[in-house]
């Protein structure tokens, strides 16, 4: 099956200042920052406001950030770069940045908390609307991997359940929609959505609310440990993110979007860079239905910044004078090779069947009274996981079905999968 080409793109990180450069905004700066990116090829970048900064009162969001945000918009416009905007940043790179409105004195559940909620919703509204006339402008993420702040290992949640989870995104994706009537509306979560037993954030809710499936894939969730920086795990595990999202889809070709990948060292050496990133895009080209590859990120971050986690100075496409790296270099290479090309991967017609419990909130016991295997079946070392990599490994090209649905035989059809597998089954 032809569908559209896949898109590709960067995590704009800003090479002067990082995330701190909407205290400083400089429009120079910034395009000169997008025509590095330009260089390589890419068609769109990923933005991220910093909440507080934009909305420092619950009645107050700036103007002149807003204003800023529609600059940068039209900056990477003038350069064919389309744009995604990401909200509620929330998190980024081992930060966390929320509103004093939300903490100590004005502490708030920012899931649950009406009147926060209602904030929320105005400010995504708000920067919607801004950018709903440009045309390069992609939709809204929520906000980054903002899942993270609703249970553990974080150290202060504010704690939901999945039910309140799903309220929460289908309130604020319709903010999201009354702002951008018609724009490519999402959220996205880290993989504890798809890994962590009794995360809030479930994978039904990133498979089944808002217009596309959202994965991040990094191989330091524990797989390069594991397996290896060749392993056939590490390499192939943004592509196991992307099938395995299919099995909660409830439509057959649902567009799954690679919104984060990376080369993290040590675990993947600098050298190694470049065909960690051949490698993983390939792989995760192999995949049918796949909307976009956006890698993170753009540019490194600059060693002039204090306490950032070692492996967050080194993701970057290009460094912090604009030079593109080896991994920029691989980039630009698999861009250009697409370049015309039919985007028209086989099917996968060999499936796993993935069973942790309920479908929609993924831990809760089976009907029949016993319990399914946990939700961390799913993570690098639990069953499911290395069942998928030793398929993979003997060149199976697997993809996942809920246990639930291994017997519909219209659901596999649609899918074009033929043979259905257990984890037991797998030597």
């Amino acid at each position: 099956m032809s569908t559209p080409a896949p898109r590709f793109g960067a995590n704009y990180t800003p090479s002067q200042g990082w995330f701190h450069h909407w205290l400083d905004f400089d429009l120079d700066e910034v395009r000169a920052d997008l025509d590095s990116i330009a260089g390589l090829g890419l068609d769109h970048i990923r933005v991220f406001p910093l909440w507080p900064l934009f909305q420092p009162n619950r009645t107050l969001i700036r103007p002149r950030a807003v204003e800023q945000l529609v600059q940068l918009a039209d900056a990477a416009a003038e350069r064919g770069l389309d744009v995604n905007v990401d909200g509620l940043q929330g998190h980024l790179s081992s930060f966390d940045f929320l509103p004093a409105w939300t903490q100590t004195w004005h502490r708030r559940n920012i899931f649950t908390d009406n009147d926060v909620v209602a904030g929320q919703a105005e400010y995504l509204r708000t920067l919607a609307a801004a950018l709903a006339d440009r045309p390069n402008f992609i939709g809204m993420t929520i906000g980054n991997e903002i899942n993270q702040f609703s249970g553990p290992p974080h150290p202060d949640p504010d704690p939901i359940t999945p039910a309140q989870a799903a309220d929460w995104l289908r309130r604020l994706l319709d903010a999201c929609e009354e702002g951008a009537p018609g724009k490519l509306h999402l959220h996205a979560e880290y993989d504890a959505a798809w890994y962590q037993d009794k995360h809030a954030f479930t994978p039904a809710h990133a498979a089944r609310i808002g217009a596309v499936t959202a994965v991040h894939s990094w191989v330091f969730n524990g797989t390069a440990q594991r397996h290896g920086r060749t392993g056939t795990a590490t390499e192939h595990h943004a592509a196991y993110l992307i099938e395995l999202s299919k099995a909660w889809a409830l439509e057959p070709h649902r567009p799954v979007w690679l919104q984060e990948v990376g080369a993290p060292a040590p675990l993947i050496p600098a050298e190694h860079a470049a065909a960690f990133t051949e490698a993983t895009v390939a792989n995760a080209l192999d995949c049918p239905d796949v909307w976009g590859v956006t890698w993170w990120c753009s540019h490194d971050v600059s060693r002039s910044l204090a306490d950032f986690p070692e492996l967050e100075y080194s993701l970057g496409l290009l460094t912090n004078d604009r030079k593109v790296k080896p991994a920029g270099e691989s980039i630009a290479r698999i861009v250009e090779e697409w370049r015309g090309r039919t985007y028209s991967p086989a099917p996968r017609t060999t499936a796993l069947v993935v069973d942790i419990g309920d479908d929609e909130t993924a831990d809760h016991p089976t009907g029949d009274g016993g319990h399914a295997p946990p939700r961390s079946t799913c993570r690098p070392g639990g069953a499911f996981f290395e069942a998928f990599a030793r398929l993979t490994e003997d060149g199976v090209r697997p993809t996942a079905v809920l246990a639930s649905r291994a017997g519909d035989t219209e659901h596999l059809a649609s899918r074009h999968i033929t043979e259905v597998v257990h984890p037991d089954q797998v030597p």
